[in-house]
């Protein structure tokens, strides 16, 4: 009984009349379809920062942030490794040696590149440890030739931890026999499984004193020094900064060579899905037009009697603009909760119909993830939601402004 005059008749205008019920339906309609585009926009945004979110904690954090690396093997890296360390950026250094080749088992051959490392060091720099499932970096004791591969490439050759496989380099050995192809028979000692079908099916570890062995280098010798950095993005420049203060014989490269045109066409795609999924919310907004221009129509008879009866043009305008704004408000109140409710459980809703149809959506061969991945930010949902009601709000002006218009002896005329 507190309310302002167009509060309460622009609330009752919403509710369903038995003469006006087409009109209370097209404002239900209304209602729906801003839910389903503030719905759908945010489960899509959350995926695509899912996909953000996945791309930097498993890929980027498998892969170095840099390297610096030199065109002959590097004698004395501790001493390089200390030099880079003092840089405020660099957060952990680790030595790496790199040999491409193909790995065999049974007649079974897949495309492998080992990355020898050390142990003890290499937890600092990748997160490769977090995703064992058996096994693990600490069983790559040196002298024993172990490896560590993924559970992609295990299933490729049909091995298990403790099985023999045999490592093939692009290069020959010349005896007096002939020429033959260099080999090295390795024991798995551990499967990880990363979720990134490269990595799970094209890399492994070894230890970095045995691989150095099989390129006939001093034990103490690596190929290059892998880094890690406080913020990955400055990647770029401090790592061309570090080794041109190390000397002319040394070199940089960068996650951004690599990864970084996956990881900007994922920023891409979302600014622009965005922008097309913000236009179905405008699209949706703007059907409160419509609504509220036959609310107009059919309350043509009732802005006669109020004006007659003392009403304002202003008060007139706000009974319609609180109408449309109680429609805006609810839909997107409605979606927002649905759109929440759904970006937590998409991820586990896509692996259950995967099981049930017994196919993948996103295939490991195909993408560098295999599963949907949904991360839900309180920062898109508030865009999200401030956005549609302004949209809302924006669609109530024209058929409030045309209500207002309305002249109490032409409305009575056409009544």
């Amino acid at each position: 009984m507190f309310r302002p005059l167009s509060v309460y008749i622009g609330a009752r205008y919403t509710r369903a009349k038995r003469r006006s019920l087409f009109v209370s339906f097209i404002s239900f309609t209304s209602m729906i379809g801003l839910a389903l585009g503030v719905l759908v926009m945010i489960v899509v945004l959350s995926v695509m920062n899912g996909f953000d979110h996945e791309m930097r904690s498993r890929v980027l954090g498998m892969v170095p942030h840099a390297t610096i690396e030199s065109a002959t093997p590097i004698d004395d890296w501790q001493t390089v490794a200390e030099r880079l360390a003092q840089h405020p950026q660099v957060a952990a250094v680790a030595p790496f040696i790199q040999m491409q080749g193909l790995l065999t088992h049974r007649g079974q051959v897949t495309k492998i590149l080992i990355n020898a490392v050390d142990p003890v060091i290499e937890p600092e720099v990748s997160i490769v440890g977090q995703f064992f499932r058996e096994g693990g970096l600490a069983e790559l004791a040196p002298g024993e030739f172990g490896i560590v591969i993924g559970d992609k490439a295990a299933s490729t050759l049909g091995v298990a931890v403790g099985d023999k496989v045999t490592f093939v380099a692009p290069e020959v050995t010349v005896t007096p026999a002939g020429v033959f192809p260099r080999m090295k028979r390795f024991t798995v000692r551990g499967i990880f499984h990363v979720g990134a079908g490269e990595i799970d099916g094209y890399v492994a570890m070894a230890n970095i004193s045995d691989l150095a062995r099989l390129h006939r280098w001093q034990a103490d010798q690596v190929q290059g020094l892998r880094l890690r950095f406080v913020d990955l993005f400055q990647a770029p420049r401090i790592a061309w900064e570090l080794a041109g203060k190390l000397g002319d014989e040394f070199y940089s490269r960068d996650w951004t060579r690599t990864h970084g045109n996956l990881y900007q066409a994922i920023r891409m795609e979302k600014a622009m899905i965005g922008l097309l999924l913000l236009l179905i919310v405008a699209v949706a907004a703007f059907n409160i037009i419509s609504t509220l221009v036959m609310v107009v129509t059919d309350k043509r008879g009732d802005i006669a009697i109020l004006r007659t009866l003392g009403a304002t043009p202003r008060q007139i305008m706000a009974i319609f603009m609180v109408q449309g704004t109680v429609i805006g408000v609810v839909g997107t109140l409605v979606g927002a909760l649905l759109g929440i409710f759904a970006a937590l459980n998409v991820s586990s809703w896509i692996a259950a119909l995967e099981r049930l149809i017994g196919h993948k959506f996103l295939s490991a061969d195909v993408y560098f993830i295999d599963y949907l991945p949904s991360r839900l930010m309180t920062a898109d949902v508030i865009q999200v939601c401030a956005a549609a009601l302004i949209l809302s709000f924006f669609a109530t002006l024209y058929p409030a402004w045309r209500a207002a218009r309305t002249q109490p002896a032409e409305a009575l005329r056409y009544e």
